[in-house]
């Protein structure tokens, strides 16, 4: 036999929750998207954006990934040496570099082994596409994302682990 009184109770929760999002103060708690649109927190998940600059092509970012949504091509090519006398060096030029949104389970685990501040995190919700293949997007659109890259907000006063630095 089910125990009435804590589905009374609980059904009773459920309607004072209802009536109080029906006064004029408290108003509902949905948002009729997309004619309002609510602001994201500043740290939320969007859209990962690459900075280019930085990418090296070191394929971290391709081989952590677990859904191997991330596809990176690049050449070598010979750069001037770093000092006077020195031998030209080999380095990473960029051909490809592009994530398909419809594999990203947004882990984030790409923007977080990244060595050289490539790919950051952009609060940006509304990518959208009508067919699925575009959802793949390539180096020049995940660079228009780093327009919404928020700038770093410093940590809190005793948040850094006490005899740990934090790495930058």
């Amino acid at each position: 036999m089910p125990k009435v009184p804590g589905m009374v109770k609980g059904l009773g929760v459920t309607f004072r929750t209802m009536v109080e999002t029906l006064k004029p103060s408290g108003g509902p708690a949905t948002v009729q998207y997309p004619h309002e649109k609510e602001e994201p927190s500043p740290r939320a998940r969007g859209v990962i954006a690459l900075h280019e600059e930085n990418c090296t092509a070191c394929m971290l970012c391709s081989r952590e990934c677990p859904d191997w949504c991330i596809y990176i091509e690049a050449h070598k090519t010979l750069a001037p040496p770093r000092r006077a006398g020195g031998k030209p060096r080999q380095v990473n030029q960029l051909d490809r570099f592009a994530i398909d949104y419809s594999l990203c389970m947004y882990c984030g685990i790409c923007v977080e082994v990244c060595p050289f501040e490539a790919l950051f995190w952009s609060p940006e919700y509304e990518f959208s596409e009508v067919s699925i293949a575009d959802l793949l997007h390539e180096k020049e659109r995940l660079g228009e994302w780093m327009e919404t890259v928020p700038d770093f907000e410093a940590y809190e006063a005793g948040s850094e682990a006490k005899g740990k630095k934090v790495p930058r």
